[in-house]
């Protein structure tokens, strides 16, 4: 699958992408997938309460789902153009990274990241959230990965390989939770680096989705840096993975995993 692209192993330096999403803000919240119901509800089962702050919450995508789960959430977003789609879905969202936001003196129950707290410093997010978390309080990082059925699999990353060569974090041959695994254990290493929760532990789980061809294609150009791709290249890699599409029945089921970091707030 589509990798973060990394600089030294900190893709949080990477602004120019972390900010790209914004482009097509409308594209982003009508594609991306939601978060499965197990994992909410852990979430917010584990939580002390109700009170809920979302960083990095784009387009309001995971923060609509907790609302729908009785949580009072409030969201930060760095995109201007990502929050004001949220607050026009109802979600309250404040505009700042998060290691730069203004908490005001207000305290949360839960503090959430939904793909996305990699684009945040590892060290300082959490020391930023030991902050704003009550204690018992609870930090839950989590990021839906992705894996295309075999055929499929071997299918997109020769598409990516022809169209952008280079470009070699697009990768859809490994192991997918491997990136993911990579990024948890650096925000673990983060929270236990903070000196403010107990030990992290990961979450894992699997769900599917149904996707057409049209489906997916509306969906890949707000995967990394494909926001950034000039128009020409993006239409060759659509048409690539197109064909990739169509040559398997025009439908295909994805394999998704939600890895989930999380730790408590000690007292």
């Amino acid at each position: 699958m589509p990798t973060i692209p990394r600089e030294n192993n900190q893709p949080h330096r990477l602004r120019q992408v972390a900010e790209s999403f914004g482009t097509d803000a409308e594209r982003y919240d009508r594609t991306r997938p939601r978060y499965p119901d197990a994992l909410v509800e852990r979430i917010v089962a584990a939580a002390p309460g109700p009170d809920l702050l979302d960083v990095g919450c784009g387009t309001g995508i995971a923060a609509r789902q907790f609302r729908a789960a009785g949580c009072t959430v409030l969201g930060v977003e760095p995109d201007e153009r990502m929050a004001g789609l949220a607050r026009r879905t109802g979600v309250a969202c404040e505009v700042s990274t998060f290691e730069a936001w203004d908490a005001a003196g207000r305290t949360f129950d839960t503090v959430i990241a939904a793909q996305a707290w990699h684009w945040v410093d590892p060290v300082a997010g959490a020391a930023k959230a030991a902050e704003v978390l009550r204690p018992g309080g609870r930090l839950a990082l989590f990021w839906n990965a992705f894996q295309p059925p075999p055929g499929l699999n071997e299918a997109f990353a020769a598409a990516y390989r022809q169209v952008l060569p280079e470009m070699p974090g697009y990768d859809h041959t490994k192991p997918v939770t491997e990136a993911y695994t990579a990024m948890c254990a650096m925000a673990a290493d983060g929270m236990r680096e903070a000196g403010a929760f107990g030990d992290p532990e990961q979450w894992h789980i699997g769900w599917e989705h149904t996707y057409t061809r049209d489906a997916w294609l509306d969906q890949v150009p707000t995967h990394g840096g494909g926001t950034r791709l000039p128009p020409a290249k993006r239409d060759e890699l659509l048409s690539a993975i197109g064909a990739a599409i169509d040559a398997m029945g025009g439908a295909f089921t994805m394999s998704y995993t939600a890895v989930a970091v999380t730790a408590t707030r000690t007292a």
